[in-house]
């Protein structure tokens, strides 16, 4: 299966801002951007005046890295999006909210949407009691995602949300840490989307 092999720090400092891809690396002093808030690259330190088609691609490059999505995933995204009824650019949030391996990050059972990725293809999530283990999966409303009897009592990580407690999480989801289960008690709104996207410009990107 594809994925980004591209160093996380590195792609954080090329889009300027924590994307969060480390987990809880990103809140401590050793998180990448923090140590070296330019650039990558000998001209990263340079300032340059950014062109409109510019500011349009470095949005649609800085929400397919927060969702660890490859090029030809995020363009599917967009069609299926372009194809919904409502509003284009928040259908594309949504149906990327709605994918299996974030709403496992989501619900706090891992610490960054890779781990949630890592977690889901090894077989660790169920979905109203069955294994799935496709990342990409798009959940619905009503569904039940939990980690597996067997993975629950094996896994440290997994034992350690149970004796302690999870993450924030978000409105449109409800989580009992006890079960280590959760329900999709609605489907995200764009106001329960708290990642600063404007949309829009990647909804520009795509009609040039």
């Amino acid at each position: 299966m594809a994925r980004n092999l591209e160093p996380q720090c590195r792609q954080c400092r090329r889009e300027g801002l924590k994307l969060y891809l480390k987990g809880d690396r990103c809140y401590t002093e050793k998180c990448g951007i923090t140590r070296k808030p330019t650039a990558p690259g000998q001209h990263g330190t340079s300032r340059r005046k950014v062109s409109e088609y510019g500011m349009q691609l470095r949005e649609k490059q800085k929400v397919r890295r927060v969702y660890g999505v490859l090029e030809k995933q995020f363009e599917n995204y967009f069609e299926i999006a372009e194809k919904m009824k409502g509003i284009t650019g928040e259908n594309l949030l949504q149906l990327l909210e709605r994918r299996l391996d974030n709403v496992v990050f989501r619900m706090g059972f891992a610490s960054s949407r890779a781990q949630a990725r890592q977690y889901v293809r090894h077989g660790h999530i169920t979905i109203n009691g069955k294994k799935v283990d496709i990342p990409s999966y798009i959940t619905n409303a009503g569904e039940v995602i939990g980690v597996r009897q067997r993975s629950a009592s094996e896994v440290v990580h997994f034992k350690e949300l149970r004796e302690g407690t999870g993450r924030a999480v978000v409105p449109w989801l409800q989580v009992d840490y006890d079960k280590l289960e959760g329900t999709l008690a609605a489907l995200p709104s764009r106001e329960d989307i708290d990642i600063e996207i404007q949309e829009q410009l990647i909804v520009e990107f795509y009609s040039r």
